[in-house]
């Protein structure tokens, strides 16, 4: 059985990490591109979002007693062989799995890129919200 309490409590975080990130969407690509406080700001807060999803979805497959992860990637398999996710949101926070790794090691990035991740795929992570607090 999923402990709830763990899993909502880092749903709220994750939910404040989302504001965030929705504030850093009112600016516009120049703005963004011009202030390091606001394209670090925006690739903290991404970063930290992408870890919660990995913390809260790790939490679950260790509690229901699923078969033990090699990868952060393989995390998103495993739920979607449970049938927590759907094929379209796996593959999606596989790639945010990929994202974190760049993220984390300060490989070189676009920044072009997690502007447009912000603007436009916020939603992927609501959706995760919304599904987990269903599933728990």
């Amino acid at each position: 059985m999923v402990n709830r309490d763990v899993v909502l409590t880092r749903i709220s975080k994750l939910n404040e990490y989302l504001d965030f990130l929705k504030e850093i969407q009112k600016y516009s690509i120049e703005e963004y591109l011009n202030s390091p406080m606001i394209y670090g700001s925006a690739e903290r807060f991404l970063h930290l979002s992408i870890e919660c999803i990995i913390d809260i979805s790790s939490h679950i497959i260790a509690d229901m007693r699923f078969r033990k992860p090699a990868s952060n990637r393989e995390i998103f398999e495993i739920l979607y062989e449970n049938k927590i996710i759907n094929d379209s949101l796996k593959e999606k926070l596989s790639n945010m799995a990929g994202l974190r790794n760049i993220l984390v090691h300060d490989y070189i990035l676009n920044k072009r890129i997690v502007y447009e991740i912000i603007k436009n795929n916020l939603k992927d992570i609501e959706d995760f919200v919304n599904i987990i607090i269903e599933y728990i």
